[in-house]
């Protein structure tokens, strides 16, 4: 029997990242390649799901409302302006296959999440990418590549270059892409991770209709697992997501673990000071050895650049059973970089001596 498939879906591979999961790996190593709170799981969130665990032999509500009233309350967005999901990934789907078609202008900053471009191409989008490991210090030129009647990803702070741009320069390339009936999506999933500044776009939501903000409670509070993101924006656009929204995607748990860590706003105050002290202790050490650059970052990694392959790091430090990040599929870098999640002091002092060790 012949099967007929989309060719952008023949085309299509799917992107790897990391995580200890993505290898089969012991519990016993210690995973930097996952940029997810130093601080992990709130002990609140872990107590609320075993209280609840009986919930997974009913349907969650197909809704979230619970969920969305919180973030309501969190965000002080009203509720036709959330909508929620399975995981921030599965709304940057969501927003690809609702608004982008075949050859929509895409522009695209790299190195990036690669999730843009893949979902966007999964949609026969026609892609432009525009090189720059600091998008702060090639602004101007970026906005004179912006599309008309197109779309613009943006990733703030950016992964994996840990890079941030102002609220003041994301709103140039808003305003600039307005004229233009273009549509930009900010993910700011690590933005609550940035010490000492509050350069989010998201009180702009009201003043630009063509602005899409992508958050995520994996990251923020360290729960990966439980998979939670979620969007703001015009309630038009919020509008059309929830259409295509598959049913149920938010779980029971996940929906209840959402509401518990979003009522502990002191535990994003307290992780904050731990990345400030240890982005800075970790800049400092891996800077000292031999062949190893870090690029300096707003949030909870790090980009390194090291004269040695990427691949054999990698292998190196698994056999120490540490994991790191190698950024070698990255589109824009290559195989002399790496990324490093920030953890505890303790974790942190056995990278460095795991990276000092090595020959």
């Amino acid at each position: 029997m012949k099967i007929t498939v989309k060719s952008s879906i023949v085309k299509h591979s799917p992107i790897s990242h990391g995580g200890k999961n993505s290898r089969n790996l012991d519990s016993d190593v210690l995973d930097f390649s996952s940029n997810v709170n130093p601080l992990g799981c709130p002990k609140s969130v872990k107590n609320q799901l075993k209280a609840n665990i009986t919930k997974i032999e009913d349907y969650p509500d197909f809704d979230s409302d619970s969920l969305i009233s919180s973030l309501k309350k969190y965000t002080k967005f009203e509720k036709s302006h959330i909508v929620v999901g399975n995981g921030a990934v599965e709304l940057i789907y969501n927003f690809c296959s609702a608004f982008i078609s075949k050859n929509s202008k895409v522009l695209i900053a790299v190195p990036t999440f690669q999730e843009y471009e893949s979902a966007s191409l999964l949609n026969n989008a026609s892609l432009t990418f525009f090189k720059s490991m600091d998008l702060a210090q090639d602004l101007d030129s970026f906005i004179s590549k912006i599309p008309k009647k197109g779309f613009v990803f943006i990733c703030n702070p950016n992964n994996p270059t840990g890079t941030i741009l102002s609220r003041k320069q994301m709103c140039k390339i808003i305003s600039a892409a307005k004229k233009l009936s273009t549509l930009v999506f900010v993910d700011e999933c690590f933005i609550e991770m940035v010490p000492n500044s509050n350069e989010s776009i998201l009180n702009d939501i009201k003043k630009f209709d063509n602005l899409f903000v992508l958050r995520s409670l994996t990251k923020s509070f360290g729960i990966p697992g439980i998979r939670i993101g979620y969007a703001i924006s015009s309630k038009n656009i919020i509008s059309i997501m929830k259409k295509i929204k598959i049913p149920w995607s938010v779980n029971s748990l996940a929906q209840d673990a959402g509401i518990t860590a979003l009522s502990n706003k002191e535990y994003l105050t307290t992780s904050k000071k731990l990345i400030q002290q240890e982005n800075n202790f970790l800049q400092n050490k891996i800077n000292s050895i031999d062949g190893f650059h870090c690029y300096d970052s707003a949030t909870t990694f790090i980009l390194i650049k090291t004269k040695k392959n990427s691949t054999l790091l990698q292998n190196k430090l698994l056999k120490k059973k540490i994991l790191i990040r190698d950024c070698k599929n990255f589109r824009g870098l290559n195989s002399n970089y790496i990324r490093v999640a920030i953890k505890s002091h303790k974790e942190n002092l056995k990278l460095v001596s795991a990276l000092e060790s090595l020959k």
